[in-house]
């Protein structure tokens, strides 16, 4: 199976090539504020591109699923599947989406390092084989240059919860994005991380999206 990767695309749609493939992840930031506006506009690309399978799960810009989840997931067309703290099916593969994160300024989707975040990522089931969240897990494909040192941004209970999942099942896809410069692909515990953020620091969509074959 074909799996093609984007994450951060902040409306820039039309701009992105997207090579062809079985099913396609975007990983959150669809948009820059979350209006109705440009969730339309979102829902417009994404369910014209030709993947026969297309999931979505939000991201700390995508506010209107935060804000009035009902009304922006009537936003999508129903072909396309939005993963918030739930699971999907797809020709024997499950697949297990989430848009929590760490607190990041005043954006959408924070939550509190520890408990509040352990919480969440506990309702992750065992038994999936690709995991989907917005941001990613400590030390892996998080850092982000400051002056003078660098920073790992990620989630550490979401790291101790991928470790977990990684010894217990067959776990093989983590996709995730946010922290822009943190772009690319990593293996480890046998399991595939791919950063697929769409967008460089400035916001531009210069970082094409990421294969996976499964």
């Amino acid at each position: 199976m074909r799996i093609v990767c984007v994450s951060d695309t902040h409306n820039c749609n039309e701009e992105i090539a997207v090579p062809d493939g079985d099913v396609l992840i975007h990983s959150g930031d669809a948009t820059t504020v979350g209006s109705v506006e440009q969730l339309r506009a979102f829902n417009r690309w994404f369910f014209s591109l030709p993947h026969k399978h297309k999931i979505f799960v939000a991201g700390n810009h995508d506010w209107l699923f935060e804000k009035d989840n009902e009304l922006a997931r009537r936003l999508l067309d129903p072909s396309i599947i939005y993963l918030q703290d739930s699971s999907t099916e797809i020709d024997g593969l499950q697949i297990y989406g989430s848009p929590w994160q760490p607190r990041f300024f005043d954006w959408a989707f924070n939550l509190n390092r520890g408990y509040e975040l352990a919480e969440k990522w506990a309702m992750i089931p065992d038994d999936i084989d690709i995991l989907i969240t917005h941001g990613p897990p400590y030390g892996i494909l998080d850092l982000v240059p400051r002056k003078g040192w660098d920073e790992n941004t990620g989630c550490e209970e979401l790291r101790k919860r991928v470790e977990q999942i990684a010894e217990l099942s067959r776990l093989k896809l983590h996709v995730f994005g946010h922290i822009h410069c943190g772009y690319g692909v990593h293996e480890e515990y046998g399991v595939k991380f791919v950063n697929a953020s769409t967008c460089d620091e400035q916001y531009n969509p210069t970082q094409p999206p990421i294969v996976v074959d499964l």
